[in-house]
């Protein structure tokens, strides 16, 4: 006696042969691809069954578009909004360059470490309802951020602000694997990319000018410019949330996998014995327990590595699958993302502390300093979609060449022109450097994700979000360490040519990691 199972239409058809008889338990209905082995059970969640649907798939819609990636710049922008904003906390809270690291720090520490996590809880229990909750605990976060009496309390909320991003960010990307295809999913894609360089530059941008302006300050008097970065959050998240109960469809994994526990807790062990002495060394003196920390990275590193694998081979679903970075796209999208991750996040802080301290501007003319960035990042992130479809992975090339440019011009602008520069000689080295970014972020997301599975969307999207926040975490610590520890002995003129040359060598390692991306890009 043999047992068959059938799938047609909504109907799940099980056909019992013995010899010549076979007997029907379901339908009449015309058999398709038959199998030896039952159908995966399904969930019990009908507008989120990942490709496989009984009623219409979800379908994001232009107006959800828009409040996910309203999302997804949130907490990129509070990433860099502390930037411009970091003398007038030390003088407000007297914090010391300790805890000014601890600001930035704890952040993101946080929002890395728990990323992948966020990516798995979403594919559990539904990515609205994730996105829902960690906006909400964002809008939340930033008030008490705006309301901290003092620098400790300051840094409390800023790790919390950090852990409800990680629940939100990674909702994004799932969503709109899950919700979009074809030609909606690869625009989607190029917007998120847009999005995500536009709120890095925008985030300084926007920090500067609400330190200047201080529109609180009726409230809050000389502390009111930091603040106003913080609790200019609470409203946006509120009209988050409401958009989102409306616009954003609800999906989740066919198959949720339980949360991996070792191997959260070991990624965190890893990130944080990596990320917390070379963003609190420098300014803590580098005490014995930087050290330590640094020490324990490579074996923390290894033994989440080898828990992983080992989940793996058991069939079971550890947080970072390495059967997952056997995916040519993902595995070499992400080697990418690195290095230009690494630049992009050492440069704004090392510019944002250059303009201020260096040329005396103000914290708006700082944050204005990166106009021209945006403008072309923009540009050529709308250009983006036309070119891959001609050029395919070659934009990236291309990106990283004209990056370099941009980079070169401006170390050449820095050593003949300090310290009597201003935002006209900044303006072409900036704008060329925000073109070739521009021209590779949006296309690394997309090859990072392009053969990810629907039901493994959260995933991946949180593997992706967690290297480029770690990335970006250590360019700051690595970066602007370099740059802070050259100033006393070589003078600010040298210190910033000297890092935006070790910037120019991690774009020439982008452009040649990017000659090995399969030409097509999907």
């Amino acid at each position: 006696m043999r047992r068959l199972w059938y799938q047609a239409g909504g109907w799940t058809i099980l056909v019992v042969v013995n010899d010549s008889t076979a007997l029907t338990t379901a339908s009449s209905t015309p058999p398709v691809s038959p199998s030896t082995e039952p159908p995966y059970p399904r969930s019990p969640y009908p507008e989120s069954r990942g490709e496989r649907h009984d009623h219409r798939a979800p379908v994001l819609g232009t107006l959800g578009l828009f409040t996910v990636l309203l999302g997804a710049a949130l907490p990129l922008v509070d990433f860099f909004i502390v930037n411009v904003a970091l003398p007038t906390i030390d003088h407000d809270l007297a914090a010391g360059p300790a805890l000014l690291e601890l600001v930035v720090a704890g952040y993101g520490l946080a929002y890395a470490v728990l990323l992948v996590l966020g990516g798995r809880l979403g594919d559990m229990a539904g990515r609205r309802r994730l996105f829902l909750i960690g906006m909400a605990a964002f809008g939340l976060t930033s008030l008490a951020c705006g309301l901290a009496p003092d620098a400790w309390s300051l840094v409390g909320a800023r790790v919390a602000q950090g852990a409800a991003a990680a629940l939100m960010l990674p909702q994004v990307l799932a969503t709109i694997q899950s919700a979009t295809a074809g030609h909606r999913r690869a625009r989607a894609m190029s917007l998120y990319g847009a999005t995500a360089g536009l709120s890095m530059v925008a985030g300084q941008m926007l920090g500067g000018v609400l330190v200047a302006a201080a529109p609180l300050s009726s409230v809050f008097g000389d502390s009111a410019g930091w603040r106003s970065i913080f609790l200019v959050n609470v409203p946006v998240a509120a009209v988050g949330l409401v958009l989102a109960v409306s616009t954003v469809p609800e999906t989740r994994s066919d198959r949720p996998a339980p949360v991996d526990v070792r191997g959260t807790l070991l990624l965190a062990a890893s990130l944080v014995t990596l990320l917390a002495p070379l963003t609190e060394g420098r300014a803590a003196g580098w005490p014995l327990w930087t050290w330590i920390s640094l020490g324990l990275f490579p074996f923390a590193a290894v033994a989440f590595y080898r828990v992983e694998r080992r989940a793996d081979r058991l069939g079971r679903t550890p947080l970072v699958p390495p059967s997952l970075l056997r995916l040519d796209s993902l595995r070499h999208g992400l080697g990418l993302l690195v290095p230009f991750s690494v630049g992009f996040g050492g440069f704004m802080f090392v510019i944002a502390v250059a303009l201020q301290q260096g040329l005396a501007m103000s914290p708006a003319m700082a944050g204005l300093s990166m106009t021209p960035m945006a403008v072309a990042f923009f540009g050529a992130s709308l250009a983006g979609p036309r070119l891959i479809r001609r050029h395919g992975s070659r934009v990236v090339t291309a990106g990283a060449l004209v990056q370099g440019v941009g980079v070169a011009v401006l170390a050449l602008t820095v050593w003949r022109g300090w310290p009597g520069l201003g935002l006209w000689e900044l303006l072409p080295g900036i704008a060329i450097a925000g073109l070739g970014q521009g021209l590779q972020l949006p296309v690394l997301f997309r090859i990072v994700l392009s053969d990810v599975p629907s039901e493994r969307a959260g995933l991946g999207g949180g593997v992706m979000t967690t290297t480029q926040q770690a990335s970006l975490a250590l360019g700051v610590a690595t970066l602007g360490t370099l740059f802070l520890a050259l100033v006393p002995g070589a003078g600010m003129r040298d210190a910033l040519s000297v890092t935006l040359l070790a910037q120019l060598a991690a774009i020439a390692l982008t452009a040649s990691l990017s000659l090995r991306l399969p030409r097509a890009v999907s």
